[in-house]
């Protein structure tokens, strides 16, 4: 198979004790250009102090700002070109640990479809880069207690899950029915091999229909078009940066028929995998 856009881990930003939590100071440590889209395994959120240019999610160019924060799900493929002055902070918590937070199903991949830039106002944008200097002082102690930056990482996500919450009333309302958001993790885990609602409904313990109707009402999109949208992202992302041929893309998402995988594609995107690609 041929290779596919570059996935980083933390192991590419920082060793420590606490393995799974890296601060980086984006005067010192952060990078303003990066070229080449990738994508991490980690949970990433950009605390955007100053700055301006263009930030990249999964092909959808982003207007940076002054006071955002910028929320990067594992999977998402990404790149930016920033000012030179840029300040801010970049909090990379793993995965599974990630995962550990009892606000975590809020961070649902229906982000990767929706939100995942909020410019926040003075008074939110104070709160916040207080929580991540506090973030910074205690990690560069030279003993840290990393059961404090465990807790100030989970403060940290509380506080962002307030601010999308303020900002986007549609994530206020999954979270009234965490089914939904469960639903849409089960997808992002199981979409290669697993294209059926039933296959969901089951985990779930519910009905195929009643499934469709709380993402009808919650999500505002059918149980069957949220797989679909996870599966033409992935299609998207693949064209877009890997060398993998239609063929390999097709298999590589569980379609064993080359022609029905065009024609899905098509109906969804209005063009052809080739069409796509060759206007990149």
């Amino acid at each position: 198979m041929s290779e596919e856009f570059p996935i980083l881990g933390l192991e590419n930003f920082h060793t420590s004790e606490a393995a799974e939590i890296c601060l980086l100071n984006h005067v010192t440590h952060g990078n303003n250009k990066i070229k080449t889209a990738h994508s991490h395994d980690f949970y990433l959120f950009f605390l955007v102090a100053h700055s301006s240019g263009t930030h990249t999610i999964d092909f959808v160019n982003h207007p940076v700002t002054d006071h955002q924060i910028h929320i990067l799900l594992p999977g998402q493929v990404h790149q930016w070109e920033l000012q030179e002055n840029t300040k801010g902070y970049q909090l990379m918590i793993g995965k599974k640990l990630f995962q550990t937070f009892s606000n975590h199903l809020s961070f649902s991949p229906i982000l990767y479809f929706k939100h995942p830039v909020i410019t926040l106002n003075t008074e939110s944008f104070e709160q916040l880069n207080y929580e991540f200097k506090q973030f910074e002082q205690e990690t560069t102690q030279a003993k840290p207690q990393w059961d404090i930056v465990l807790l100030r990482s989970k403060l940290i996500a509380l506080f962002i899950e307030r601010e999308m919450e303020k900002s986007f009333k549609d994530l206020s309302a999954l979270k009234n029915n965490p089914i939904v958001a469960r639903y849409i993790n089960l997808i992002d885990e199981y979409y290669k091999q697993e294209k059926s609602v039933s296959f969901y409904a089951d985990l779930l313990n519910i009905t195929p229909n009643y499934l469709n109707i709380l993402c009808q009402k919650y999500a505002r999109l059918s149980a069957n078009t949220i797989i679909q949208n996870r599966q033409i992202l992935e299609i998207k992302r693949l064209l877009h940066i890997s060398e993998m041929t239609i063929k390999q893309i097709a298999y590589e998402l569980g379609f064993n028929d080359q022609a029905y995988f065009s024609n899905f594609f098509k109906r969804k995107m209005g063009v052809s995998p080739k069409e796509f690609r060759d206007k990149l």
